[in-house]
């Protein structure tokens, strides 16, 4: 890498990479990028307008992190000027539509032309190809079209989206990471760059397969509640207690259940049979009998020493203030912000907590004279209305 970049603390230090500002999971992946040692700079177009949420700089993790540079990519400066940079980056990640990077005249072709070495990650709902390639979508049309969004839910109720983590974030970014940091190892070896194809739809799949495997095997039914892993085995669901609030009894091992059912304490024949699913009507029924007779947190204290796998369902406020968690620091101050700690974790070069950028990270004459970019060369962009 020949642009000066700062040292970054992380397994990723030395590490340039380019993110295209977009949505959900490239800019959750150039957050875990830059926390794991890498230098992001962040795109954002120019006249691009308000987010769908917009957040006080404190609380955007969106640009926590990076350094920030807004390039009018509709002028053929900026989409030079962006070629440029690209010469000097180790990875670019961009999550637009298919063909919309092409017409800006900054698909891949164009950028290892420039950079054979670049990593060019792309992350879309469908694809770079496909009938539904250049279809609109989120987390829940993405599941919904993987087969994921009908399996989650309870038996005779409507499919349930869990909120935007499974495609979005883990199909999405997750895998995202992954296809990139392959690449970087296949680089260590070849020298060149690739583009990865990193698809919602199926990045979810994936996450999926071992229940395919299980439907394939002929344990798992194609439907929602009636299954060990999805609310239709009476040990592995939610269940309300005495103060309206819930519990997570998830006790699929013989020896857990045993341990569960003596403490709760229900029927010696539910422990004989526990998986006679004819028994799982009248067990579901005297669980939920139990637990309404005392408040969430007193079955929490009666567990609490066991491996029964019964856990509170704590909000995500209170999430923040569980003695394992505070033990474990998994959540951390960032400014005004309370938030997860970066993870994984790393026993010999730790990541490094994001915050929202310092001024110098803002600034397009700091920022471009880490990519050789004179001062009177910015300047003139700046002028020009290039950059702003």
């Amino acid at each position: 890498m020949s642009a000066t970049i700062p040292a970054r603390s992380g397994p990723l230090s030395g590490l340039l990479v380019i993110e295209m500002a977009g949505l959900g999971p490239v800019p959750l992946a150039g957050l875990m990028l830059s926390e794991m040692g890498a230098d992001v700079l962040r795109i954002e177009r120019a006249g691009s307008g308000q987010p769908l949420l917009p957040l006080p700089e404190d609380y955007d993790l969106d640009r926590h992190g990076r350094s920030i540079l807004r390039i009018d990519l509709k002028r053929p400066e900026g989409t030079e000027l962006l070629l440029s940079l690209a010469e000097k980056a180790d990875m670019l990640v961009e999550g637009f539509r298919p063909g919309v990077m092409e017409r800006l005249g900054l698909g891949p072709d164009a950028m290892l032309e420039r950079n054979p070495a670049l990593i060019y990650g792309r992350m879309t709902g469908f694809g770079q190809s496909g009938p539904l390639s250049g279809r609109a979508g989120h987390d829940i049309t993405y599941l919904a079209y993987c087969g994921v969004l009908h399996a989650i839910g309870s038996e005779g109720g409507k499919p349930v989206p869990p909120l935007n983590l499974v495609a979005d974030y883990g199909g999405g970014a997750m895998m995202l990471i992954t296809g990139a940091l392959a690449a970087l190892f296949q680089r260590s070896r070849s020298g060149k760059g690739q583009v990865i194809d990193a698809a919602m739809v199926e990045g979810a799949s994936m996450l999926a397969a071992p229940v395919h495997a299980l439907m394939a095997a002929g344990v798992w039914r194609d439907a929602r509640g009636v299954n060990l892993l999805d609310s239709g085995a009476p040990f592995y669901d939610t269940y309300e207690t005495a103060d309206g609030r819930h519990v997570a009894v998830g006790c699929l091992e013989p020896r857990f259940f045993a341990e569960f059912a003596r403490l709760l304490p229900i029927d010696e024949r539910f422990v004989r049979d526990q998986f006679d699913k004819a028994l799982w009507p009248d067990m579901r029924c005297a669980i939920a009998r139990r637990m309404k007779q005392k408040t969430r947190d007193d079955w929490a204290a009666l567990f609490a020493e066991t491996d029964a796998c019964v856990a509170p369902v704590l909000s995500l406020q209170e999430a923040k203030n569980h003695p394992h968690n505070r033990a474990r620091g998994a959540f951390v101050k960032a400014g005004r912000l309370d938030r997860p700690a970066p993870a994984p974790r790393f026993s010999q070069t730790p990541s490094t907590l994001a915050s929202k950028p310092a001024e110098h990270d803002l600034q397009p004459v700091m920022v471009l004279r880490r990519f050789g970019f004179a001062q009177s060369e910015v300047e003139a962009l700046v002028k020009s209305g290039v950059i702003g």
